[in-house]
């Protein structure tokens, strides 16, 4: 029984203008260290999974640049995605372009190509349960982050009983509580609902199948062909589409220091810093001041008795915002000039 690995790879990353650009998307920037996030999760599955199954489901406009970045994974293995149809089409796609290439028996382990990883050697061993207890138990497996506080922006997965060592069936999903709630999921041993998943492709797509009538007609009729399948399947997440109506779903805790660097800001959490608290990358030089988020592109930047701000500077655009403003860029770039906002 082989092993699979599907990498989501699509998206633009808006909430790192003005680094993140529709032809440089977030996965393809160097925000961690000196490596694009897309070569880092590749290189963090490879001792798992080898490149030859490895899969990369990005934007049709990505392609090019997805195989520039990774020139070891195969050709092939880049899939284009002609349109959006959520986490649950993309996933779906996957599964059923392993089937084809190989069988049903095949499990797939799916990631996103956008997170920061502490430990990648706790990272796979995560994933290699998880993959064994989909294998064995024929279950639709997630890994639930352990919690480190209690967070609104993510959803929440709350264990039930035992399965087996290390694992339980999933009681409910709750969609980003309140802090309050989130607080108390806490307490009653929730989990942070991560993205990351184990099944056999076989299960998977009964599942879909059974469940799921947003992609199941465009499973069944699509046959070989992408276009066909992207064109007639609802949009839908894997979580809304199949896992919270299915039965047969398990969680295993995971905690390897997960984090999905959704902000500027939260580059400070995975980001090697200074005495003062700084987390820079790039030629910056910062006198009396503390706890900045820097990055620097191709330009000097200095700061100077200043805290808690974000720079993001790139040859001819320079960002200057608060650690608290950098979470709604939305906002800011809503109101500015296109000859500003679309800088490439």
């Amino acid at each position: 029984m082989s092993r699979w690995a599907v990498v989501l790879a699509g998206g633009i990353g808006s909430r790192f203008w003005p680094l993140s650009t529709p032809t440089r998307p977030k996965q393809l920037l160097p925000l961690v260290d000196s490596r694009p996030l897309l070569v880092a999760a590749l290189e963090r599955l490879e001792p798992l999974v080898p490149l030859t199954r490895t899969l990369v489901l990005t934007n049709s406009s990505l392609v090019d640049a997805v195989r520039s970045a990774a020139p070891r994974l195969p050709a092939e293995n880049v899939i284009a995605e002609p349109r959006p149809v959520g986490t649950g089409g993309a996933l779906a796609w996957g599964a059923s372009e392993i089937e084809r290439r190989e069988n049903g028996e095949s499990t797939m382990i799916s990631v996103h190509a956008d997170w920061s990883i502490a430990d990648d050697a706790g990272f796979r061993r995560a994933l290699d349960q998880a993959a064994a207890l989909a294998e064995t138990r024929h279950a639709l497996v997630t890994v639930g982050i352990v919690p480190s506080r209690p967070d609104t922006g993510f959803g929440y997965i709350r264990p039930g009983a035992a399965l087996a060592p290390g694992s339980f069936r999933v009681d409910r999903f709750v969609e980003k509580p309140s802090k309050s709630a989130a607080e108390r999921l806490i307490g009653e041993g929730a989990l942070w609902n991560s993205g990351i998943f184990a099944w056999r492709v076989g299960d998977f797509l009964s599942e879909i199948h059974r469940v799921t009538p947003e992609l199941s007609p465009a499973l069944k009729d699509a046959g070989p062909s992408a276009d066909k399948f992207f064109a007639s399947a609802t949009p839908i997440t894997v979580d809304v589409g199949v896992l919270e109506r299915s039965a047969n779903v398990a969680v295993i805790p995971g905690s390897f220091g997960w984090d999905d660097v959704g902000t500027w800001a939260s580059l400070a959490r995975v980001r090697s810093q200074d005495d003062h608290g700084n987390a820079a990358i790039g030629p910056a030089i910062l006198v009396d001041a503390k706890h900045n988020v820097v990055h620097a592109e191709g330009t000097q930047v200095v700061l100077y008795g200043v805290n808690d701000l974000v720079v993001v500077a790139r040859d001819g655009l320079t960002l200057v915002t608060t650690k608290a403003h950098s979470a709604d860029l939305k906002t800011l770039i809503a109101s500015l000039p296109p000859s500003v906002r679309d800088q490439q």
